[in-house]
């Protein structure tokens, strides 16, 4: 597991949509759901091997969207190791589409998300028509 010894942090992989994104942002808080992965270890190929499964369960969730909201999210966030939820300050990522992801495209086709810092977030789902009132 992707675990940091001191403290006993875990980073997890959650497959999202902007709505979720968007939820996370209104509410603080997200459910941990069952399909959330996490790396074998820290290196950065298991790393990227955790962010690219989580991108592919999210692209089956984002095909039923509306356009402008079919872009696959993935929601990175270091929690402690029995988290149940993540809050918005365990969010280290964000790694999005940055434009929807195409009808009838198989996952694994798909190019790699963009990066997202945290402060990012609300410019991302202003795009998306989902952001603040």
């Amino acid at each position: 597991m992707s675990t940091s010894a001191a403290g006993g942090v875990t980073r997890l992989y959650l497959p999202a949509t902007l709505p979720d994104l968007a939820l996370l942002q209104r509410l603080g808080t997200l459910p941990v759901g069952d399909d959330v992965v996490v790396a074998p270890d820290e290196s950065e190929d298991a790393e990227y091997d955790a962010m690219t499964t989580a991108a592919e369960v999210s692209a089956y969730r984002v095909a039923g969207l509306g356009p402008g909201q079919r872009r696959r999210v993935v929601i990175v966030a270091e929690v402690p190791r029995t988290a149940e939820t993540v809050g918005l300050s365990d969010v280290v990522a964000v790694h999005a589409d940055p434009r929807d992801v195409p009808d009838g495209v198989d996952p694994g086709d798909l190019e790699d998300l963009g990066w997202y810092a945290t402060q990012e977030i609300p410019d991302l789902l202003d795009d998306a028509g989902l952001g603040r009132d």
